[in-house]
């Protein structure tokens, strides 16, 4: 649907907008954070998603395995702990594009983007550099860091940060793949978000990817913004490894259990160097306790440690919302929900006198359903207002407001009143 920037975005056409919308009962499935007795304009999914009411359930349902079975549980309870993380595989298979053996759920964010690095960052003679785009997330610029000590390599020169252009606030695909090709006889690994975390930009996965492979170099992705927030196919973009966590778009609770996808040709190549644990381990000779790791084929391989089951139940309870949602049309509404929020943000702009600049890329395509802004003036002021009527954003240092409108669980209902609280503000 196309709104018209001239138009005020009314309490009608919210209304209409939440009655067609066939994702709307979702909604119900979650507690929404409560502002003086009603709901608040929960817009902080892109940090912490919000709690499944079915979570409990499901918790609950391993706890009482637990205590009904003790130890036997890992093969005599609903569902088996020894084979918990195979399902998650279908939901995530589909949210990231791949085929199931191509992703587990496991470990943490970080943990896992070294896990992945031991395979995949392999320096040697003048390819031992690293690309990633400047201002990721602290985390990725301090395990990128870690590793090129760790071989030998002082992170001034091993680690090339791609910056915008100078006065631009996000980058461009084709500046990205000249950079490349530029520095192709150095670089050993190509590591970039999905989804900037600050400016909300959705990177090309596939033409990076492609443009590195040309120059025989891997290409890896941190999908922590990305995941459950844009529909991917990683497989088909030939994508050499990623990593996620869950406790974002995901909405698998704090700390929640994340994960990782290693592109077949990698997956089932059982030579290739790996930290091993006992839980990446055939599971047909798993409890035979011999010497020598024989991985899992495909992603799971790179487990480490038995599943923390009980956080695994709480990325079920959402991930199985996920797989009745379908991202395709959560896509379609995120779409329709920042055609709106941006109208907001236009409108707003035209009668305040504190300005909110928006750096997130204006096409569709280069954007999930995050929106920052920079405040002209009094950026905090801003911030602090919205907060005191009930909007629940996101403040990043050292002057950006992120707003996430994420479809499962926001209503046009919420935009409407956003908007109310946003021109009163401008007056």
């Amino acid at each position: 649907m196309n709104y018209a920037s001239s138009q005020t975005y009314t309490l009608n056409q919210a209304s209409a907008d939440d009655a067609s919308d066939v994702l709307s009962g979702f909604r119900n499935q979650f507690y929404i954070p409560q502002h003086h007795n009603s709901d608040s304009i929960y817009l902080t999914g892109n940090s912490l998603g919000l709690q499944p009411k079915q979570t409990e359930a499901y918790i609950k349902q391993e706890l009482s395995d637990w205590a009904t079975h003790g130890v036997e549980a890992h093969f005599r309870g609903k569902h088996p702990w020894y084979y918990y993380h195979h399902f998650c595989e279908e939901v995530l298979s589909e949210l990231v594009g791949a085929r199931k053996q191509e992703v587990a759920a496991m470990g943490s964010l970080t943990n896992n983007l070294h896990l992945l690095l031991v395979s995949f960052y392999r320096p040697a003679g003048r390819k031992y550099k690293i690309l990633m785009e400047a201002n990721a997330f602290p985390s990725d610029q301090y395990a990128i860091e870690s590793q090129v000590r760790f071989h030998g390599y002082h992170p001034d020169d091993a680690i090339i940060e791609l910056a915008p252009r100078p006065g631009e606030r996000f980058w461009r695909t084709e500046d990205i793949l000249r950079c490349i090709d530029e520095h192709r006889d150095e670089l050993a690994l190509v590591l970039m978000s999905g989804v900037n975390y600050l400016n909300g930009q959705f990177f090309n996965i596939r033409e990076i990817t492609a443009q590195a492979h040309q120059h025989q170099i891997l290409a890896g992705f941190d999908l922590a913004h990305a995941i459950g927030n844009i529909p991917l196919q990683l497989h088909d973009w030939q994508a050499d490894f990623a990593c996620w966590c869950s406790y974002k778009y995901l909405n698998s609770g704090p700390g929640g259990v994340a994960g990782i996808f290693v592109h077949e040709r990698h997956g089932h190549n059982p030579s290739l160097p790996r930290f091993a644990g006992w839980w990446g381990n055939d599971e047909s000779t798993r409890f035979e306790m011999k010497k020598g790791f024989h991985p899992q084929p495909g992603a799971a391989g790179w487990q480490l440690s038995n599943a923390p089951v009980l956080h695994m139940a709480a990325h079920r309870a959402s991930l199985d919302l996920f797989k009745q949602a379908g991202i395709n049309r959560l896509r379609a509404k995120s779409e329709k929900m920042t055609l709106v929020l941006k109208q907001i943000i236009d409108q707003y702009n035209q009668m305040a006198t504190v300005r909110l600049q928006c750096i997130t890329p204006d096409a569709m395509d280069e954007r999930g359903c995050q929106f920052s802004l920079i405040a002209s003036e009094r950026g905090k002021e801003v911030f602090d207002v919205l907060t005191q009527h009930g909007v629940i954003a996101d403040w990043r240092e050292p002057n950006v407001i992120r707003m996430a409108p994420v479809p499962i669980y926001n209503s046009f209902l919420d935009l409407y009143r956003l908007k109310e609280i946003l021109f009163n503000l401008a007056k």
